[in-house]
This record gives C-alpha cells, structure tokens and sequence, in this order.
C-alpha cells in the first residue's frame, strides 16, 4: 500500500518531479521503477484533489453594471461540458 505523501502542495509536486526524473533514468531497476510509479500516481491523485478543492474555492471579483466590484463564485469551464 503507497502512504500519502507528506507536506505541502509545493512539496508533493516537487517530490512527484523526483519520482518523474527518476523513472526516466534508464538505470532505475524495474522493482524500484514500479515502487516509483505507484507512488508518483498516489502523489498525482493527492495533488489533484487539491487543486478542485482550490478551484472550488475561488471567487472572482467582477463589475456589476454600476461599476461596483461584487464576488461571484469561480465558474469552471471544463466541468460545464
């Protein structure tokens, strides 16, 4: 079983980016590049998760029509398709 990745988000991307190295080295074992791989998909989960709670998060500030800046809640693209 892969443990959760400790840290912050910036530590999680960094620690995936050494996974990422790592598995492109040609003389990584196999064993050691399976090992790799499951954590670095743990890791990618973990991270992704995050980020659609942040987007759900996000508020933008807009103009109304008299000029006024009002808070609208973040409208995601992607998840009206």
């Amino acid at each position: 079983m892969v443990k959760k990745a400790a840290g912050g988000f910036e530590e999680k991307l960094g620690k995936l980016e050494e996974i990422v190295a790592k598995l492109e080295d040609e003389g990584t074992p196999i064993e050691e590049s399976l090992s790799l791989f499951e954590e670095g998909v743990a890791i990618s989960k973990e991270l992704s998760v995050k980020l659609e709670e942040v987007k759900r998060k996000i508020e933008v500030l807009k103009k109304d029509a008299e000029g006024k800046l009002k808070l609208e809640e973040f409208e995601d693209e992607d998840r009206e398709k």
